[in-house]
């Protein structure tokens, strides 16, 4: 039986996810490594056969494909631990938009060398995060502003990489300024303020190169969360190259913290979240949040 089963995602990328199949074939069977190969057919689908792996005795369950693809194996493998079906480690080939979650465990972004990785068999374990009746995910949610630019960035099919999210974050500047009073609880303690976006992350790097936490570790136990305050549209603009440089902390609109358990309550109105990019509400109001200490292996 094949060790690793490799879950394609045929549109992550804009499509390259299809065309590189057979390059990526090629590559794994040089490297020798025994897999078996399936494609996704629908949303929820990578979760539903990497669950479906763990039970069948696959030791690695590779996400070809980009952030969306990798959180939806990463929910199938923690769905089978929690359920006492078994375990199987977390593989990523990435060929997404931004590979933002691959970046923080340190998986290659390279093709060639990801696949060396598989090889090579060196995992590490990372802590993964709970939306409670939502989802897992492994790098990070935004909530607000972020969450916007991630709607805004599916619209724009002809670009790829950092410039659709670069793209994104222009476009919701022009429109975007909301900052709903909101009451942030972290662990024993909590703060109340106009909040223009929450991010609770994982790892250190949302957008394909905006360092929301460049100080996160995956395996610290701990989430990393950066808190925007209201600011008006020239503020929010002056911030970007902050983000892009990760020198954003100790701004006076920026709040930095860090917690175990997070509860967001917007009391007005509602809020865009996503998890891993991809998004999971369009009319929040009431979230809870959970790290879960090192409950995946990731092969880096």
């Amino acid at each position: 039986m094949a060790t690793h089963l490799v879950i394609v995602n045929p549109t992550a990328g804009r499509g390259a996810a299809r065309e590189i199949v057979p390059r990526v074939d090629r590559l794994l069977k040089e490297h020798g490594i025994s897999f078996d190969r399936v494609f996704t057919e629908r949303p929820w689908h990578a979760a539903e056969m990497a669950r479906q792996a763990v039970r069948n005795g696959y030791k690695v369950v590779v996400a070809l494909g980009g952030d969306g693809t990798s959180n939806e194996v990463l929910n199938g493998l923690m769905e089978a631990r929690e359920a006492g079906e078994g375990e199987a480690a977390l593989g990523i080939l990435c060929v997404g938009t931004g590979n933002d979650f691959a970046y923080g465990v340190g998986v290659p972004l390279d093709l060639e060398e990801g696949c060396a990785a598989l090889a090579r068999g060196r995992t590490r374990p990372i802590d993964v995060g709970h939306a409670k009746g939502l989802r897992y995910f492994g790098n990070g949610i935004g909530i607000g502003f972020d969450a916007v630019v991630n709607v805004q960035a599916a619209r724009y099919k002809r670009l790829r990489g950092f410039a659709v999210y670069f793209v994104a974050v222009m476009r919701t500047l022009l429109f975007y300024y909301r900052a709903p009073l909101t009451r942030i609880e972290l662990d024993d303690r909590e703060m109340e303020l106009p909040a223009l976006m929450v991010s609770i992350m994982n790892g250190r790097r949302m957008g394909g190169g905006f360092l929301m936490t460049p100080h996160a570790a995956p395996d610290d136990g701990l989430f990393d969360l950066c808190i925007g305050a209201r600011m008006n549209q020239l503020q929010m603009l002056a911030l970007v190259p902050r983000f892009m440089q990760g020198t954003q902390i100790g701004h006076s609109r920026i709040h930095m913290d860090r917690a175990r358990r997070v509860r967001v309550v917007v009391k007005e109105g509602t809020q865009v979240v996503h998890a891993d990019g991809e998004t999971i509400a369009l009319d929040a109001t009431d979230l809870e949040f959970e790290i879960i200490p090192r409950a995946l292996r990731v092969v880096c």
